[in-house]
């Protein structure tokens, strides 16, 4: 019989955690993803088969029609509400960047902190003004 290594067991349980938080997420993505699709599909379905309907046979109610383009327009509403009750990283970044949403312990980010994070140019070890003019 060949000994069994101590890293094996740990191994296997690791790689089991992996496959579980990634499988989480997986889900957790694909349940937000099915609620928005969802909601887009009841708010905007009705819309588009009475706008066929009212091509064919002109007998849609003004009224009616306004309804349904509203409803639609609700949908549109919906989307910034759904995105940070689902997606986590979303809530952060709009807590990064709306007052109203920001932590009173989080400063707001500066514009130049914000251009260089962006273009990628963070401070150069050796450059300066006069090396650059």
């Amino acid at each position: 019989q060949v000994p069994r290594a101590p890293s094996q067991p740990l191994a296997s349980s690791e790689s089991r955690r992996f496959t579980n938080k990634h499988s989480k997420k997986a889900l957790k993505a694909s349940l937000t993803l099915g609620i928005l699709l969802g909601m887009f599909f009841v708010a905007w379905l009705p819309f588009f088969v009475t706008n066929v309907a009212q091509a064919v046979c002109d007998c849609v109610p003004a009224g009616f029609f306004d309804v349904l383009t509203w409803l639609g327009y609700c949908n549109s509403t919906m989307n910034p509400i759904i995105y940070p009750l689902f997606m986590r990283d979303f809530k952060r970044a709009m807590g990064k960047f709306l007052p109203c949403c920001r932590r009173s312990a989080e400063p707001r980010p500066s514009a130049i902190s914000l251009s260089m994070r962006n273009s990628n140019s963070g401070p150069r070890a050796a450059t300066s003004l006069k090396n650059v003019l």
